[in-house]
């Protein structure tokens, strides 16, 4: 897609999408947020999503009531109606579609799993077992410029190729600092959405406000003050991939805090070209109330 307007457009709309779509989100809203037709503005959402931005917004409506159902206590019926849907009835039909079993059982199926994961790496790791170490931290308010990488988190090539984009486009446009941070935005679960669908957000923290609008695929957004539980990892990208199975399938046991609705943030302290993959480090910041 060349037409920076349509580009501008679609990006507004996605924003907008990404932060409301538990609410309703009717032709009317979408036509007024990107001043396109709804026909138009959806051939152009298909064609790079591949799928209408009305499949878009319930997928992202069931993977969200299916986090809820792994990481909360909320009702069945509350789920359902915090991210969008009118009764019970249609959210449980629209989720056995889906994930082919009711609400119920997946939650039930989910903890069965989780505990027979713990009692393996339990057995695995002795009885003596160190419970997870982590700290209770803020991180304030800050901009930072994202390009979207949607996929498999195991397609490190591909991740790595979004990444050099990222940094050739913040070197050209010459709003790379020494105070600049590169991190990364987790948005969903790889047990719950579908690895083509995955989103995995680069980003650059920025030393101050952007005098443009980002081109092409380019977004701006804006980290608001948040409480996390901030964690720390050595070693390469697959073993922090290991890591990260390990903390939630221990959340409960060792953290006990509960999950708040915003992405999960990596900072890299130490990484730099000649960075041995073995002693890298991953500051990794996890929502909690």
């Amino acid at each position: 897609m060349n037409n920076e307007t349509q580009l501008k457009r679609y990006k507004k709309l996605l924003a907008f999408i990404d932060e409301n779509f538990k609410n309703d989100i009717n032709i009317q809203k979408i036509e007024t947020v990107c001043h396109y037709s709804y026909r138009n503005i959806n051939r152009i959402f298909e064609a790079i999503h591949h799928e209408t931005i009305g499949k878009y917004i319930k997928r992202l409506r069931l993977e969200k009531s299916a986090q809820y159902l792994l990481y909360s206590e909320m009702g069945i019926s509350d789920i359902g109606y915090e991210v969008g849907f009118e009764n019970r009835t249609a959210f449980s039909k629209a989720f056995k579609k889906k994930y082919g079993c009711s609400p119920s059982a997946f939650r039930i199926n989910n903890e069965a799993l989780l505990e027979m994961a713990q009692q393996s790496l339990l057995y695995q790791e002795s009885t003596n077992r160190q419970k997870l170490q982590f700290e209770i931290t803020y991180l304030s308010d800050f901009e930072y410029i994202i390009l979207e990488y949607r996929g498999s988190y195991k397609d490190v090539l591909a991740i790595e190729k979004v990444a050099n984009q990222l940094y050739d486009y913040a070197k050209d446009k010459e709003i790379l600092t020494k105070q600049s941070k590169f991190i990364t935005e987790i948005i969903d679960d790889s047990g719950i959405s579908d690895s083509i669908h995955l989103r995995y957000n680069m980003a650059l923290t920025l030393e101050k406000p952007l005098k443009f609008e980002p081109e092409g695929f380019f977004r701006l957004k804006t980290h608001k003050r948040q409480k996390y539980a901030k964690f720390v990892h050595k070693g390469t990208l697959q073993k922090c991939m290991d890591f990260y199975n390990e903390i939630y399938t221990f959340w409960m046991l060792d953290v006990g805090l509960e999950l708040v609705d915003r992405p999960t943030l990596e900072f890299y302290p130490n990484y730099d070209e000649d960075s041995l993959p073995d002693d890298m480090l991953t500051e990794i910041y996890i929502p909690v109330n």
